[in-house]
Formats: C-alpha cells, structure tokens, sequence
C-alpha cells in the first residue's frame, strides 16, 4: 500500500511580539513552546545577539543568552533542548564551527561541525539525531549529528547557501538558496539526497517547517523583487501554493511542524528587523491510498 498526505489551505495569524527585534535568528521547538537564539540588530552595526527568548504559545520570555552571540547561524531541537551551530561573530569574515547545547536553562558549548559555516545552513532533527546541509561559499556539504559529535556524509547534489531545511536525521528536506536564487528540492532518505519537485517560488533566506521530509512547510524568504510572503507546503511529492504569512520578510526563525508552525523576527524591507511573530495552522488533512 502506498499512501500520499494531501493537505487544505492553512492559513498564518498574528502573534504576540519578541521582545527584541532581529533577523538572521534561528528557532527550536512547536508553536505552543517555541524558543529563538542569536541573531542580528540591524544594517549599520556590527553587533550580534546571544539574546535567547522562549515562547508559550501565547507570549516570549528573555531567558539565559548563547556564550558566543551569532547571526546566522542555525538549531534544532526542542524549547527544552536544542542545539546552535554555525553563523559568525562581529567580523562577517569569521565563520563559526561552534555549536552549543541547550539545555532548558543554559548552553554549554559542546563538540563543533567539521565545516565552519553560515549563511543559511539548513538543520533539523533533535539533540541526539539531527543535520545540517550547505551554507557559505555555496558548499554542498552534508553533516549529522549523533548526539556528541558531527560526521561528514554524502553531499547535497546542488552545492548552495541560504536554503530553508527541515525533518530529521533519517528523513530530511532542503529547498531554495542561492547563489543565485533557486528553487531546487531535494530529500535525504538516511544515506543520499535525491532531486525532488521543485518550490513554485525561488528564493533563499526562507524558513522551513516539519518533522519529516514528508509534510514540510516553507515560508517568507528574498525573491529577485525583494521580500516574500509566499508559502508552500510540501506533501511528500509535490509544493502547493498556500496563504500568505501577513508581512513578507526574510532571514526570519521558525519553529513547529507543517500543521503547526512559528514565525518570527527578520528582515521586512523598508521598516528594518522586526519582532513580529505569526502562527501557522494548517487545513483539513486527508491521507490517499493505493496499492503500490
């Protein structure tokens, strides 16, 4: 039996807002216990965030900072442990191995990637099983993390950076990127990647949303006009166009699933970084079967 999940149209409400305004962040977690770390204050500065807000659902909350405050960079993981990695410091020169380990209440630094990257380095899994694919100077390499360590495996087919990912160690999506701007998908099955359907809409600098690469959320990003609102969702085979999110921006956090999924921070062209926060909640589902 073969199966497909079909998905209605979701749509994106307002949240309540972070308490501080930046892009380049990265997210763990669900809707309802979200948690954003890192990230960047604005053009014009030099400076970096290690500021780290969690979100119940309802309101975010300044908790303990990263040790090394980073933009860029990216995480995975749960509100009650996650994981940082990459990104760089207050010299965009110096890119970042470095990766910290949340724990509920404070990081600690633990063992770092193979590859020192930033730049949109796609992540997704957990604190024992989780990966990391592309990043800066457009590479394709490919890491997974076990828990302690990083390991190098096989490399993405189209090197870029800037690309949107989701899902996990064994079962992963990374979609769009750079350079230049791209709309090529492709799935990690445990062992290689594979060219899948591409997104609708290029772009780099989006988010990504899901647990595996069966049901996958992509939203926001830069398009050659600027910034997005566009959303797709991913049924396992094919992107389908979905709502907009309310502001189109970029370089935004993200956290939850393809049914249920945060948004917050980036760049919105025009007015600067910001601390909006919008809500995901998808449509009807219905699972199709057939005989294989």
């Amino acid at each position: 039996v073969k199966g497909q999940i079909n998905f209605g149209a979701g749509s994106w409400s307002t949240g309540n807002v972070m308490n501080t305004a930046k892009s380049n962040t990265a997210g763990a977690g669900t809707q309802t216990a979200g948690l954003n770390f890192g990230g960047f204050p604005g053009p014009g500065t030099t400076q970096n965030y290690g500021n780290t807000e969690t979100y119940n659902g309802t309101n975010w909350a300044e908790v303990n900072d990263l040790n090394t405050p980073k933009r860029g960079h990216s995480g995975f993981g749960t509100q009650t442990a996650a994981l940082a990695f990459g990104g760089y410091t207050t010299d965009p020169g110096t890119n970042l191995a470095l990766t910290e380990l949340w724990n509920g209440t404070a990081w600690t630094e633990v063992n770092d990637l193979n590859t020192r990257r930033h730049d949109g380095l796609s992540g997704g899994g957990t604190t024992s099983a989780g990966i990391t694919a592309g990043g800066t100077s457009t590479t394709a390499k490919t890491e997974v993390w076990n828990g302690t360590n990083w390991t190098e495996v096989n490399d993405l087919n189209t090197a870029r950076r800037g690309a949107a990912g989701a899902g996990v160690s064994t079962s992963a999506l990374v979609f769009g990127g750079s350079d230049p701007q791209k709309n090529e998908t492709e799935k990690w099955n445990g062992t290689n990647w594979t060219e899948v359907n591409n997104l609708n809409t290029a772009r780099d600098f989006g988010s990504g949303a899901g647990v595996a690469s069966t049901a996958v959320l992509c939203f926001g990003g830069r398009i050659s006009g600027g910034a997005t609102a566009n959303t797709e969702l991913y049924n396992g085979t094919n992107w389908a166009e979905q709502n907009n999110m309310g502001t189109a921006r970029y370089t935004n956090g993200e956290a939850g699933s393809s049914v249920s999924a945060l948004g917050f921070g980036g760049y919105i062209p025009g007015s600067n970084h910001t601390t909006a926060t919008e809500e995901w909640s998808a449509g009807d589902t219905t699972v199709t079967l057939t005989d294989a």
